[in-house]
């Protein structure tokens, strides 16, 4: 069995990489991959500390109390899937207005 601290290992590596892919890039599409990076990383932390939370008995017949981490990795997930999906459109409608994906040029509202 993998011991918990390397899920959250990998977790921190995959969110650190999200939030330097967040700060350093400057296309739309590329942000919106770093989100969701951060957000797989917590995903992984979720299913990580739900699996060394319940024992090995409840495993084979989970109650449907016991199933948090399941539950909030997928809600998780929905959130990603609508994330990506509002974002995306956001992003092709300011490269229709602007020709490019840079989020510094999306200035329009700025007062």
């Amino acid at each position: 069995m993998v011991p918990l601290w390397m899920y959250l290992t990998v977790a921190a590596g995959l969110f650190c990489l999200g939030v330097f892919g967040v700060l350093s890039r400057r296309n739309g599409v590329a942000v919106l991959m770093s989100i969701e990076l951060m957000l797989n990383a917590v995903n992984i932390n979720a299913v990580a500390f739900w699996r060394y939370n319940t024992t090995i008995a409840s495993l084979t017949q989970p109650a449907p109390s016991e199933l948090n981490g399941i539950v909030f990795a997928a809600f998780l997930l929905v959130v990603a899937a609508a994330e990506a999906a509002v974002g995306l459109a956001i992003i092709i409608t300011v490269y229709r207005n602007r020709r490019s994906v840079d989020p510094e040029e999306a200035d329009t509202l700025r007062g």
